[in-house]
């Protein structure tokens, strides 16, 4: 596990990520909040300190708007690009 403690930053994705990483707070909140997991698995499993894994979860809980926002951003980027995806249904039609 990393001892080095990350600062959250917007020097990527034009999202708040622990500095020097691509990990998202909302990538963090998600392991967490969504899907159960520990937040020490979750330090391990990235090579993170535990207490990035809870400065991320503040970050998030301290700036509601900022977040909603990058949700917004993420759910539009989704589905104005959703038709450059495939269906694995449709190639094996």
């Amino acid at each position: 596990m990393s001892q080095v403690t990350r600062r959250i930053v917007q020097e990527l994705h034009d999202e708040p990520h622990l500095e020097g990483r691509r990990i998202t707070v909302q990538f963090i909140k998600e392991q967490i909040e969504e899907r159960e997991l520990d937040p020490r698995i979750v330090a391990d499993r990235h090579d993170l300190d535990v207490a990035d894994v809870y400065r991320a979860l503040t970050y998030y809980h301290d700036h509601p708007e900022e977040m909603r926002t990058v949700e917004r951003q993420r759910r539009s980027a989704i589905e104005d690009h959703d038709h450059l995806t495939t269906d694995p249904d449709d190639v094996r039609g």
